[in-house]
C-alpha cells in the first residue's frame, strides 16, 4: 500500500508548540484531551508552499520541497492561537486562507485585503480561536471547535481558483476539551472529478487495524456538488460523528452531502459490528462515481493482518472499469472547470 495514503497515527500538533513540528501523541479510545492542552496556547507552525516534483501541481508541506495534497493537517483547542509561517517557495503568489476560525484583515489570506505572499516571500498568518460565551442578550454565541479547512486564495487570480485546482488545501481540526482523540486520521477531499487529486483505481487506500477509533475530515472543492459515502459504517450528524447519550436522538449517517466549500467530520470504530474487510467509500453521485471518484478503506484484522478476500476484493476494484477523465501532470481533468 502506498505509504502516504496511510493515516496519522495520532498524531497532531496538540501536544507540541516547537514551530512545524506535529508531535506524536498516542492517546487510547477512551481518554480526552491533553494534559499539555489545558490552558489556550500559541502554536507556532511552519508551512511550506512548493511545486510537487515532476507535476506543475502545488501543495502545502511541513517540510521545504515536501508538498502533498491534501496539505497537513492542523489541529488545536479552542482558545489555542495559531501563528502559520507561510513560506512560498514557488515563482507566483499564493496564501493561506482558513475557515471556521478568527482572523484580521492581514491573515485573510485574500488579494481583496492585500494579504498574500509575494514570489519566495515568507509571511506570518495568526489564526485564533475562542470557546463558546454568553451574549449580553443570554444567548450563547458558538465557539470555534468544528471540522474546517483552509487553501489558498490568491494563486493564479484573486479567488484562489488556479490554486485549489493545483492542489493547495488541507484540513483543519478545532476540538473542545475532553473531545475523545482518534487513533487514524483520514483527510479525503472532493475536488471537481477527484479524490485528493486522483482519480480511480488510484485514488487513496486509508488502513486501520479492527476496533481503531478512526476520524475522517471530508472537504468539499471546485464547482461540483459530492456526496460521501462510507460503506458498513455509520455516524451521528453530529460535530463529532458520535452520540452524547443513549437518548441522543440526533440523525445516523453513512451519506453526507459534501459541496464545494463545505467540510464536516467524525469518528467510527473500524469494523464495528462487520468486521474487517475492503470496504468502499466514494460519491454517491453515480456519474462521478462511474468516473471514479471512488477508493478504499481496508480494516485489517486487530493484529493487523490481512483479512480474508480483502487483497481479492483491492484487486477487482483496481479492474473496475472508469471512465477516461484522467488528470494531467497539472492535476487537472477533463472535467475540471479551471482558468
Amino acid at each position: 500500500m502506498d505509504k502516504n495514503n496511510r493515516g496519522l497515527s495520532r498524531r497532531s500538533m496538540l501536544a507540541g508548540t516547537a514551530a512545524g513540528v506535529i508531535a506524536p501523541v498516542v492517546v487510547s479510545a477512551s481518554a480526552g484531551s491533553s494534559p499539555a492542552a489545558a490552558a489556550g496556547m500559541t502554536r507556532d507552525i511552519t508551512v511550506y508552499a512548493d511545486y510537487v516534483p515532476g507535476s506543475t501541481r502545488v501543495g502545502y508541506g511541513l517540510e521545504p520541497g515536501k508538498p502533498t495534497i491534501p496539505g497537513p493537517l492542523l489541529e488545536c483547542y479552542e482558545g489555542d492561537t495559531l501563528v502559520i509561517e507561510l513560506v512560498n517557495n514557488t515563482d507566483q503568489r499564493l496564501s493561506i486562507h482558513p475557515h471556521g476560525v478568527n482572523y484580521d484583515t492581514k491573515s485573510d489570506g485574500s488579494p481583496f485585503n492585500d494579504s498574500f505572499n509575494k514570489p519566495y516571500e515568507t509571511k506570518i498568518y495568526t489564526w485564533k480561536t475562542r470557546t463558546a460565551y454568553q451574549a449580553a442578550n443570554g444567548f450563547w454565541m458558538p465557539g470555534s471547535a468544528g471540522y474546517w479547512h483552509y487553501h489558498d486564495h490568491a494563486f493564479g487570480g484573486d479567488h484562489g481558483t488556479v490554486g485549489l485546482m493545483k492542489g493547495l488545501y488541507g484540513g483543519l481540526i478545532v476540538r473542545k476539551r475532553g473531545d475523545l482523540l482518534p487513533s487514524k486520521q483520514f483527510t479525503v477531499v472532493f475536488t471537481e472529478m477527484w479524490i485528493n487529486h486522483q482519480i480511480a483505481p488510484n485514488t487513496p487506500i486509508f488502513e486501520a487495524n479492527l476496533g481503531e477509533r478512526v476520524e475522517f475530515i471530508c472537504i468539499g472543492h471546485g464547482n461540483l456538488m459530492h456526496t460521501f459515502h462510507l460503506h458498513a459504517h455509520r455516524w451521528a450528524d453530529t460535530r463529532t460523528g458520535m452520540l452524547t447519550s443513549a437518548t441522543d436522538n440526533a440523525p445516523i449517517l453513512d451519506n453526507k452531502t459534501l459541496d464545494p466549500g463545505n467540510s464536516f467530520g467524525f469518528q467510527v470504530i473500524a469494523g464495528d459490528g462487520v468486521g474487517p474487510g475492503a470496504w468502499m467509500y466514494h460519491c454517491h453521485v453515480q456519474q462521478h462515481s462511474d468516473d471514479g471518484m471512488s477508493g478504499v478503506f481496508l480494516v485489517r484484522n486487530a493484529d493487523g493482518g490481512m483479512p480474508a478476500g480483502a487483497q481479492a476484493a483491492i484487486d477487482r476494484f483496481k479492474g473496475h472499469q472508469h471512465s477516461t477523465a484522467k488528470p494531467d501532470a497539472s492535476g487537472v481533468s477533463a472535467h475540471a472547470h479551471h482558468s
